[in-house]
């Protein structure tokens, strides 16, 4: 919600801040900056010292810094609360997937966890935008009060119901798989990662290897190495992408300019310098080996093409339809609920198509569904009035395919990598798409700048083209 909530602010906020339409992509940015940049930091966190303390300190900093951004009074400050809200949503993304690999360790029941989670993360992008346009109505504000309050009442709740780590004397993981008084380790659906408030005292203590907080020396947290954050690994990649979303801003005003070049020559190199640090490190933030998994790859891709073509049309279709149209936020935003809740929908039943067509094909299938609606929104924005039939079709087509894409891309993140790597996994994931997102947020904004066609055109595009990779040298089942 906190990251969609923006979509159908940007007017007001651009507005009040007196932001130029060309600087307007940071508005939206900020958090998947703070995103990209922090996940693989947050993942080998989470995998060296506890999934659970990662989640809960993330999701406590959520609820402060996107109450602090309700105060901002500039573009550069509401920025740069953005950008912390990313950082803080980076433990949560990571330290969630990684606790749910953990309570998940395979089969069935970890399908239907992972599509619980697409499908929750199909429905926080639903009512982001639905409760920003009904409280803008007021004050666009206090959609961000609302939200920092909602999620410091997360933060108390999972603290209380998340329970904490059995260990055995001197403070250390007990060594044994058994619990307490001799009794069997508990089966994954009742580990200390999963909302069991109900566990009794004289309930069996959970096995070391899948407990919350398993600390870097044990099979569950080691995450390479000590567990010492990466910051020139972070630094490098943070500035890479600040370089290449900079380049991409400015490209609306024209692609041939010397600032545009320069910007993406220095995102290609800050990137080599990030793939050379991560090298040179006994305990990098992500395993550079790991790409020589397919499924590894096809994971990284498929969420990276998430990002460009699906998320990066989306954030701003609602604004194009605003300001093109001159739909109502309200309006808007119960055509982004259209999609996103098909979205929803879908990932939930997803888990049907486990066993028939493998996870990348799931992928591929989703990026077809995508271009698929996203096809008939040409000529949406600039038409004499709404094609509403056509619209709506297309969103629920769109959906379809992001239901898809939700629900597989978590399955494969923590699939495709040893269960010790999980957080890592989630985090190399969760970054591409990140990566992705921002990309495609900024590119979508300069080329519907002359034209709304030309993005929707891209977006199909490269949906096509994320098909295409996901698939290649991928088992069908």
């Amino acid at each position: 919600m906190n990251y969609t909530a923006p979509m159908l602010t940007l007017p007001a906020t651009a507005e009040a801040f007196g932001t130029p339409s060309s600087a307007q992509a940071w508005l939206l940015n900020g958090t998947p900056l703070g995103l990209a940049a922090l996940l693989l930091v947050a993942g080998a966190l989470a995998d060296a010292h506890g999934r659970r303390r990662v989640f809960l300190l993330g999701t406590l900093a959520l609820g402060v810094t996107t109450a602090l951004g309700a105060f901002a009074g500039t573009t550069a400050l509401f920025t740069a609360a953005r950008i912390a809200q990313g950082a803080a949503s980076a433990a949560i993304l990571a330290g969630s997937l990684g606790l749910l690999a953990d309570a998940y360790p395979s089969g069935r029941d970890r399908i239907r966890a992972t599509g619980v989670w697409g499908a929750s993360v199909s429905a926080g992008i639903a009512l982001g935008p639905l409760l920003a346009a009904v409280l803008s109505l007021a004050d666009w504000r206090l959609a961000y009060l609302a939200l920092g309050a909602a999620t410091l009442a997360t933060a108390v709740t999972g603290a209380r119901t998340l329970t904490p780590p059995r260990t055995g004397g001197g403070g250390d993981p007990a060594s044994t798989p058994t619990g307490s008084g001799g009794g069997p380790a508990p089966s994954p659906e009742r580990t200390a990662d999963t909302l069991a408030p109900e566990r009794t005292a004289n309930a069996p203590a959970p096995s070391p290897g899948r407990t919350a907080d398993a600390p870097a020396s044990s099979p569950a947290g080691r995450a390479g190495g000590g567990g010492r954050p990466d910051l020139a690994g972070a630094t490098t990649l943070a500035l890479a992408l600040g370089a290449l979303l900079t380049a991409l801003t400015l490209g609306r005003d024209g692609w041939l300019r010397p600032a545009v070049g320069v910007l993406l020559l220095a995102s290609a190199v800050l990137l080599a310098l990030f793939v050379a640090v991560e090298r040179r490190r006994k305990d990098p933030m992500i395993d550079l080996g790991l790409l020589r998994r397919p499924a590894f790859r096809a994971s990284t891709v498929g969420a990276l093409f998430t990002g460009l073509a699906v998320i990066g049309l989306f954030s701003v279709l609602p604004s194009l339809l605003m300001r093109g149209q001159g739909v109502a936020p309200l309006a808007a935003a119960g055509l982004f609920v259209l999609w996103s809740g098909t979205s929803f929908v879908v990932a939930l039943q997803a888990r049907r198509l486990a066993g028939r067509i493998s996870a990348p094909y799931q992928l591929a299938l989703g990026f077809v569904l995508s271009a698929a609606g996203v096809l008939p929104l040409l000529g949406t924005v600039d038409a004499p009035a709404v094609p509403w039939p056509r619209l709506m079709a297309g969103l629920v087509v769109a959906g379809a395919g992001s239901g898809l894409l939700n629900a597989a891309l978590p399955r494969l993140a923590v699939d495709s990598v040893p269960p010790e790597r999980a957080a890592m996994g989630s985090g190399a994931n969760n970054t591409a798409r990140y990566i992705g997102s921002a990309a495609g947020v900024a590119l979508m904004l300069a080329l519907s700048a002359t034209d709304p066609d030309t993005a929707f055109a891209a977006s199909a595009a490269l949906a096509l083209a994320g098909a295409a990779l996901t698939v290649a040298g991928s088992p069908r089942r």
